[in-house]
């Protein structure tokens, strides 16, 4: 859900370029998928929050995060409501929900009615998209 609220961080495609690694450009920004079991933090136990590569919003943490076996990083929800937008993706000859940033609308994944409660909710993420920061102690 979006909060309309929110400022929204707006870049050119240039400066998109110089801030990020290829790979991140190409997700965030292009709209690409990492192939399964490649990207970051997809087996990580690591405690913390994962936040926006491109724009450091807080997006999820670490305490929903689980171990879907798809080879992405999942999650059964994001940090709040407001962190993330939903879209219609009718790609690749289906009809997805993809998951962006609220703050900069970038490209971060799809959400899934298959996850484990107490959601059922699976927010199959690209760990390119993100970056984790580990909680202290």
């Amino acid at each position: 859900m979006q909060d309309d609220t929110r400022l929204k961080i707006v870049k050119s495609d240039e400066e998109w370029r110089g801030q990020l690694t290829p790979e991140q450009y190409k997700v965030t920004r292009k709209h690409g998928t990492e192939r399964a079991f490649t990207g970051p933090y997809w087996d990580s136990k690591e405690d913390g929050i994962y936040r926006c590569v491109c724009c450091d919003n807080p997006l999820f943490d670490s305490e929903t995060k689980y171990d879907s076996g798809t080879g992405w990083p999942s999650y059964y929800a994001p940090v709040s409501p407001e962190a993330v937008s939903e879209h219609s993706d009718r790609s690749w000859f289906m009809t997805r929900t993809e998951v962006r940033c609220a703050d900069c609308d970038a490209h971060l994944g799809h959400v899934f009615n298959d996850g484990p409660e107490p959601t059922g909710l699976r927010y199959c993420m690209n760990g390119h998209a993100l970056k984790l920061e580990k909680r202290e102690g």
